[in-house]
């Protein structure tokens, strides 16, 4: 048995006897442990909303690039001072009955107990790298939802437009600490001594 990954047109698709089920109507009504079960059955990312499932698209090459670049970038910095990096998918809860999939997750101590093995409870920092089908859930969405869940920092890697943006928790809702572009160091404000090339970053791939 097979589910579509389409998010328009969600369906369970069984190989065996054909049998074919739209999952659209259930849409608002799945709940945490159902999102749970789904997506440790598949490597696609999903994302859970209050009951509903959003299928993200598969990652390009040159996004997954640009992924370990930075991955590698942070382990090298963090993990000599006992922070944790991990990448997805991992499922990361915002609030209860609130679920991203961030690209890049950081704690800036691996023994935080947010740190579950299921699912992260919460992070210090995300990156995002902005996906061409629907860049505004990136530039737009995701920072309304990672400030509403306390991450101190958010960086959105645009490749679109060659830039990184990093915003700061100032409250309840992001400030932008800069927007970095060709020929400059993107920098953060949460872990001293991590800049990175914004050149680098792009030319990578």
């Amino acid at each position: 048995m097979t589910t579509d990954v389409s998010t328009s047109d969600l369906r369970m698709v069984r190989a065996v006897d054909g049998l074919d089920l739209a999952l659209e109507p259930l849409q608002g009504l799945w709940s945490v442990e159902q999102y749970f079960k789904l997506t440790n059955q598949t490597n696609h990312l999903i994302e859970f909303t209050d009951g509903v499932i959003e299928v993200l698209p598969m990652p390009t090459r040159d996004h997954q690039i640009i992924l370990a670049f930075l991955y590698e970038l942070l382990v090298l910095l963090l993990r000599p001072q006992g922070g944790k990096v991990l990448f997805a998918p991992l499922r990361l809860q915002l609030r209860p009955g609130k679920f991203r999939e961030p690209d890049l997750v950081v704690l800036l101590d691996a023994q935080d107990p947010r740190n579950q093995n299921d699912a992260w409870l919460g992070a210090d920092l995300v990156m995002e790298i902005v996906s061409p089908d629907r860049p505004t859930c990136d530039t737009d969405e995701k920072p309304l939802d990672y400030a509403e869940a306390g991450i101190l920092e958010y960086w959105i890697v645009n490749p679109l437009t060659a830039t990184i943006t990093v915003l700061v928790l100032d409250d309840a809702a992001y400030v932008t600490y800069g927007v970095f572009a060709r020929g400059e160091r993107a920098r953060s404000k949460l872990i001293d001594d991590f800049s990175v090339s914004v050149d680098e970053v792009f030319d990578a791939t």
